[in-house]
């Protein structure tokens, strides 16, 4: 009873799939705003289906794995002469064969009354003849009669042994079929999460590097500020992504430090592993910004030389665990201590194409909170984007520079990068 209800409740969670995860994909690819996007299922709720149907599939699976031990112990058990079944047929057994010894023992009788009868010659003989068969004959009846009384009743007894025999395949049957569509509810689960976990692009989630000079002093320092903008039509967990490095050797890349604010200090980016995500904010709504205040200094030593910084907005919500926003790469020149250049322009953005973005990789959500500051901004644009090559299981994407960043990097420096929360101070 066990069994069949562990059977049973596996069966359920396996086929039942709510209506709401029949609609899957991301709400940034096709443009829907919230209100139309209510139908798709979250994230969350992906996981949790895919939890589910895992946890279906494994109690299926173990269903399975009881069920055929427990087919071989009812098979043994009725092989057993012992079984009260199997005991029935082998009695059934011997009864019909006494049976047909008993029957062919007066269809003999019957053949010898008759020869008597033939052979008499008087008619007391063939009197005393004639009442022999009549007495043989009813015996043969008689005979024949427990003849099919025990071949129904040795059919009974080998049915009734047979048909247990093949109810308990029958019932091993139900937890192959049962693992098999837990199987194929499991696998329908996973490719629906996989599908989720996918990155997608959102071109309204812009960044801006506002007071970045497009050249810096050695032996300077200056203070800027990374503005991250969100122009879609969805409130988003926002991760601002930052990297700066030096054009020159790895070695020298310890002239530059920069910084950045998390309300109550100053914490230090760790540019040599790479981009680093700082200041996340919850629920940043549409047509609001975060500004996080930024600073960089250059050691007075730094050889003279030209530098760059790559800026993003990575984000997720409750549908996607990986939004990128466009990438923009801001470069400056690095000139000697003592230098007087005057009136220095704000550097200007560059474009990182997608084919030369790093890519995002699997790590754990970061906690540490920047003062992040959420304003109005001019405009909101249409919640859109296109899914990437890559899929990330975390909820927010760490990127690592390969491949095309070598681009990126002018002088052919790669960096092999894991994601850092950017700090090497305190979080």
């Amino acid at each position: 009873m066990t069994l069949r209800r562990t059977l049973a409740s596996a069966v359920v969670a396996a086929v039942t799939v709510p209506t709401v995860l029949l609609a899957t994909g991301s709400a940034f690819a096709d443009g829907k705003s919230s209100a139309q996007t209510q139908h798709k299922p979250t994230y969350a709720e992906l996981q949790k289906n895919a939890e589910d149907t895992k946890k279906a599939y494994d109690e299926a699976a173990a269903a399975k794995t009881a069920g055929l031990e427990k087919l071989k112990a009812t098979m043994a058990a009725l092989d057993q002469d012992t079984h009260p079944l199997k005991a029935a047929r082998l009695a059934a057994e011997k009864a019909a064969e006494a049976a047909d010894a008993a029957k062919a023992a007066a269809d003999r009788a019957v053949t010898d009354a008759r020869a008597e009868l033939d052979a008499a010659t008087d008619e007391a003989g063939k009197a005393e003849a004639g009442k022999a068969l009549a007495v043989a004959e009813a015996r043969a009846k008689n005979a024949e009669a427990a003849k099919a009384d025990a071949d129904t009743r040795l059919e009974d007894a080998r049915d009734a042994w047979g048909d247990a025999r093949v109810a308990a395949s029958r019932e091993y049957n139900t937890f192959s079929v049962a693992l098999d569509k837990a199987g194929a509810a499991k696998e329908v689960a996973d490719e629906r999460l996989a599908a989720a976990k996918e990155c997608v692009r959102v071109p309204g989630l812009t960044v801006l590097a506002n007071g970045l000079p497009s050249k810096v002093v050695a032996g300077t320092t200056v203070d800027f500020s990374f503005i991250v903008a969100n122009g879609t039509a969805r409130t988003l967990d926002v991760d601002p992504l930052v990297f700066f490095t030096l054009r020159t050797k790895q070695e020298d890349q310890h002239f530059m430090k920069v910084q950045w604010s998390n309300g109550s200090g100053w914490q230090e980016l760790d540019s040599v592993n790479g981009p680093a995500h700082i200041a996340a904010v919850k629920a940043l709504e549409p047509g609001a910004r975060t500004a996080v205040k930024m600073r960089m200094t250059i050691g007075a030593k730094a050889p003279a030389d030209t530098a760059f910084a790559l800026l993003a907005g990575d984000a997720s919500d409750r549908y996607n665990p990986c939004l990128l926003g466009p990438m923009k790469r801001y470069d400056f020149e690095v000139l000697p201590a003592g230098s007087k250049p005057g009136k220095t322009d704000d550097a200007e953005p560059g474009k990182v194409e997608d084919k030369d973005r790093p890519k995002p990789k699997a790590e754990p959500n970061p906690s540490a909170q920047g003062n992040a500051s959420a304003e109005p901004v001019a405009g909101t644009g249409t919640a859109e984007g296109s899914l990437a090559a890559t899929g990330t299981p975390s909820v927010v994407p760490q990127l690592a520079l390969a491949g095309g960043a070598a681009l990126l990097l002018g002088t052919g420096a790669v960096f092999a990068v894991r994601r850092t929360r950017g700090a090497r101070g305190t979080d």
